[in-house]
């Protein structure tokens, strides 16, 4: 058992920055220029043994109108709501502002109980304030430093009696879910190693405003993320657990990556850093891309890396219920993957509108589909019987004085993404013409489309050759 904690407060009060001490890593963005949180973010959080559920929310703002500070106040709201206590952090060295009092008149008509929390309490000069917030009417405050780590026993007193109300004070530790390969025998043959007790990595990536936030919301059916016809609106990476046909799902937000000649402001590089973190911890990256901009410079760039981590990619065309010429858009992207992606031939491709969710459905078979075939492993004895029909029909060409390059034995070392290695008797001779064949190849005999392959040359004896059954 567990129970929910909201992380809420006038703008630039330190919330991301006690939500990344709770959380035990640095997930939210933390920067001194007020506004930079803006959709909520949740983590597990531990906090001397005791287990629960943080959210970070955005700056409370007074607005109620269609603006961005009135979106942000809507989540916060939410967050609020599903709560089972909510700390409100003041800034003990700013004092007691007319906002903090305002919301705290606001926080004291909800249901959910309010713990206050004077932040930046470390040395003398937070001690006025932290007195000042008595007035608040919330309550003793607890003093606090979330930058220094000071003041997390009386935090911990603070929320013993909602970690008893839902039991979530259990010694016990969760099992160790670490990924081990297993080992393969030459005719054993494990098609995927996919694990669906664990949730698969979906990280949504594109350039702003393509409508990556409009697809996570329709995926979840609820207004989970900022939406807005603004560019940006996006900053950190926002992770959320979810189901889909009952496979457990780690859905990933992210801030639109520009290019990086064209970013200036510090909190944009940021965003662009926490999203190239979420590529590289991802299973499986949807590319958005807009209708009547396909695969243009930027999205090419973005989908390249996905393959150079290795990571499997599906390309979602979005706003494909306004195009006009659907079949020249598809007939340019096809061009366009062929002469610039050929590492990554047979990527799958779907037309959506995340607004209205059409194609929506075809997308996440894609998603699984293609994650399957990310896990797949290949026994030795198909590799190598696939290996000698190969060097039989298209031997590697000879090396300078007309000898022969032996290849001598191949192994697929591991899946996610599938990688192999083949020994040969001079690996520096190996053109990397071959290599490409012998991929492409590879990609066809064992029906592994549009994920990387990565393909290693060694040299040495088959270390396998003395090994008995």
């Amino acid at each position: 058992m567990t129970f929910t904690v909201a992380i809420v407060g006038r703008p630039n009060v330190g919330k991301s920055t006690l939500f990344n001490r709770l959380a035990g890593r640095r997930l939210a963005i933390v920067h001194d220029m007020p506004g930079v949180t803006r959709d909520r973010r949740e983590a597990p959080a531990t906090l001397l043994g005791m287990d629960f559920r943080v959210i970070d929310t955005a700056g409370f703002e007074d607005a109620n109108d269609g603006s961005i500070e009135a979106r942000m106040r809507r989540q916060t709201d939410t967050a609020v709501a599903e709560a089972d206590v909510v700390l409100m952090l003041i800034d003990s060295r700013a004092g007691v502002t007319p906002l903090d009092s305002y919301f705290a008149d606001y926080l004291r008509k909800q249901k959910t109980p309010v713990i206050l929390v004077a932040n930046k309490c470390e040395g003398k000069a937070g001690t006025p304030g932290m007195y000042e917030s008595y007035s608040l009417g919330l309550g003793e405050p607890v003093p606090f430093s979330a930058e220094h780590g000071e003041g997390l026993a009386e935090l911990f007193d603070a929320l013993m009696p909602f970690a008893k109300a839902a039991g979530a004070l259990d010694d016990e530790e969760d099992e160790d879910d670490e990924f081990e390969e297993p080992a393969l025998g030459d005719d054993e043959e494990i098609e995927t190693e996919d694990r669906p007790e664990r949730p698969l990595q979906l990280v949504i990536v594109g350039r702003p405003n393509v409508g990556k936030s409009t697809l996570v919301n329709r995926l979840l059916g609820e207004d989970r993320m900022l939406t807005g016809p603004e560019a940006g609106l996006t900053r950190d990476a926002i992770s959320v657990e979810w189901e889909h046909n009952g496979r457990r799902v780690r859905l990933v937000d992210t801030a639109g990556l520009r290019k990086r000649a064209n970013i200036d402001d510090p909190v944009e590089k940021l965003s662009a850093s926490n999203t190239l973190e979420a590529i590289r911890m991802a299973e499986v990256v949807v590319l958005v891309m807009e209708a009547g901009a396909v695969l243009d410079k930027q999205d090419l760039t973005i989908a390249r890396m996905v393959v150079e981590e290795g990571r499997s990619l599906v390309l979602a065309i979005n706003k494909w219920d306004v195009v006009d010429k659907p079949q020249e858009s598809l007939q340019r992207l096809s061009d366009r993957l062929e002469t610039s992606m050929p590492m990554a031939r047979g990527l799958p491709t779907v037309t959506i509108s995340a607004l209205t969710g059409r194609g929506v459905d075809k997308m996440l078979d894609a998603v699984l589909a293609v994650h399957k075939t990310w896990n797949k492993r290949i026994s030795t004895s198909r590799l190598n019987r696939w290996l000698e029909d190969v060097l039989a029909h298209h031997p590697p060409p000879a090396m300078p004085g007309g000898r022969r390059l032996k290849i001598r034995y191949m192994t697929q070392t591991k899946a996610r993404p599938p990688t192999f290695i083949i020994f040969a008797s001079k690996p520096e001779e190996l053109p990397e013409s071959y290599s490409r064949y012998l991929v492409n190849g590879l990609r066809e005999a064992f029906d592994l489309p549009g994920v990387p392959i990565r393909l290693y040359v060694r040299g040495g004896r088959n270390p396998y050759a003395n090994k008995k059954n």
